[in-house]
Formats: structure tokens, sequence, C-alpha cells
């Protein structure tokens, strides 16, 4: 037998050979960090359920969004813990509720980070679900009109982009149009477009203060699976990304990520516009704990989970990792 022709080893026969024809390079530029916000001041308590995460008050929260600016990260999502709830949620669109002061305070700490900001009921709702009830069943279109109502006020607060998570049908339409009607016509959308009823959201739902009810365990709301996504439908998922486009989204996301880079692919061979992947809470502590127990390097995991979700064909990367990989990214 002669020798190979083609050895695809010479590729790989050094660090800056690897470099060279690299096909996939992971950027700051492609991160998004999570923050959770909560009343109170002076606050930064660390979220048992989540590592090196935190809750913030919204007078804390800056000098974190300070340092993430300066990493060169170029946006937060934020989440709001309030201190009272009820039934339809309402404290998610006070003008002085925890989201919309942390805005404003992020604003005159960093104004060229961009602010996203979840748009739900979840965290605010007695129920822990993500729209209101009536008669044992989640009403889409009241939710719809309440949704609007909190992404308009955090457009107010100076949201740049608002991210509509709950998977209500129209609630994208609903939104765009308390948007514009409002004079809001260059804030963005970016829509939780295919959202998975996912077993991988809860040191989020822990941290959050999220989950549903342990009161509503054994009715049809014990879970989100009514308005969540089914994690084996495929096609399913191109269909909601294709509506929320329809309706005036600009950025639609897949979460989860790493179940999900099927997903993520066919979205992005599909559309013309960038998509977010979420790599969520349950994907980040896994890599956490196995690190933890010594069973693998934790900074190269993270690196090679998020360079998959990128490969993937992921635009956005909203990753609990983007300060450590801005870090790592800027001391290469």
């Amino acid at each position: 037998m002669g020798f190979p022709k083609i050895r695809m080893r010479r590729l790989r026969s050094s660090g800056s050979m690897r470099r060279i024809v690299r096909e996939t390079t992971l950027s700051v530029n492609d991160l998004v960090y999570p923050l959770f916000v909560r009343d109170g001041s002076g606050l930064k308590e660390p979220i048992k359920s989540m590592s090196d995460c935190f809750h913030f008050s919204s007078d804390t929260v800056a000098d974190e969004a300070g340092e993430v600016a300066a990493l060169g990260i170029p946006a937060v999502l934020l989440f709001g813990l309030p201190d009272k709830k009820d039934d339809t949620g309402s404290q998610a669109w006070a003008e002085d509720g925890v989201v919309q002061r942390s805005i404003k305070e992020i604003k005159k700490a960093a104004p060229e980070l961009l602010i996203i900001t979840d748009i739900c009921l979840c965290a605010y709702t007695k129920s822990g679900h993500c729209g209101v009830i009536k008669d044992g069943r989640i009403d889409n279109d009241a939710t719809c009109e309440l949704l609007a109502k909190v992404a308009l006020s955090h457009a107010q607060a100076g949201a740049d982009i608002v991210a509509p998570s709950d998977m209500m049908d129209g609630r994208v339409s609903y939104i765009r149009e308390a948007l514009e009607k409002n004079g809001f016509y260059d804030t963005a959308i970016m829509s939780y477009a295919a959202k998975y009823a996912s077993a991988f959201y809860g040191p989020f739902r822990d941290a959050a203060g999220s989950a549903p009810a342990q009161d509503l365990a054994g009715t049809a709301l014990a879970d989100r699976k009514t308005y969540q996504m089914d994690p084996a439908n495929a096609d399913q998922a191109l269909a909601e990304i294709a509506l929320d486009i329809e309706e005036g989204a600009d950025i639609v996301m897949v979460k989860p990520a790493l179940c999900y880079l099927d997903i993520i692919r066919r979205a992005k061979d599909r559309f013309d516009c960038p998509i977010a992947a979420y790599n969520v809470s349950g994907e980040y502590m896994m890599v956490n704990c196995a690190a933890n127990a010594g069973l693998l390097e934790k900074e190269s995991a993270m690196l090679e989970v998020l360079t998959s979700i990128k490969r993937a064909g992921a635009d956005i990367i909203i990753t609990y990792f983007a300060k450590k990989v801005a870090k790592k990214l800027k001391s290469s």
C-alpha cells in the first residue's frame, strides 16, 4: 500500500496551523450576559443554584454592568424578581419596577451597553405561570395584552431590545403594535421563538422564583407544556419562528441550545435574520457540577460548548459563562 496522498493531520500539526484553518471562531461580540435584579438595596447575593451568579438590586447592578461593558460584551439580559406577586403580575409593568429602575441605572453607568429585557409574567404571578389563568387555563389573548404593557414600560425606561419569553400565540404582534403606537420604532424585539418545555430550566427557576406554584401539582397547570414546545418537534419550531418574524420580531431565539443544535442549524439555513441561542441554566450547571466533581476541565468544556452553539449557526449566544469567556478571549 502506498503512502496516503491526503493527510488531514497536516492541518492539525501546531496551534498556529489549527488557528489559521479554524472554521468557527468564538468572539466576545457573540455574547449576552444574563443578570438577575430584585427589589432591595445594596444587594449582591450569591445564587445557590447557579455558580458565580448573583442577585443584584437596582443600585448595585450598575457596577456589574460596567464590568460587563469593560470586558467588551455588547449586551446584558435582565430578569426581574419583584417583592410582591399577584394574579396578573402587575409589578412587571410598574413604572418603578425593579427592571425599570435597573435599566435607568445601567444606562447611566454604561450607556454603550445594550439592554435586553425579558418580557414574561412568570416571576411576577402567584401561579408562577407565564400568563394569566382563567377557568383553569392560560388566557392567551389577555396575557398578550399584559405582555405588551410590560414591553412598553421597559422601552419607556430605556430598554434597547425587549425579549418575550412566554410563548403565547401572537404576542410579538401585540408588542410591536404597542411599541410603534407609542413612538418606539427603534426598539427591537428578540423573541423566544422556539422555546421548549425543557428539563434544563431548573436552576433558573430557583434563581428567578418562577417555578409553577406547588398547589397546581396534579392539574393541567402543573407545568408549562400547554404553551412551551414539545421537545420532540422540529418542524413546528420553524413554523413558530416564521410566525414571529412575520409579526415583527427582529431577532429570533432557540432555547435551550445544546439539545436543540439541530433547530439552530435549520433556523440559520432558512431565515435571514439574526439567530440567538440560550445556553440555559441546566446546561451551565452541568459543566460546573462535572468540573467541581473533577470529571472534566471547566474552561475547555465551556469553550467547547459555546463553540458548538456558534458552529450550529447562532449569531448571538446568551450564556452565564459570558464574563469568563470574555476574560479568556482577552488573555489569549
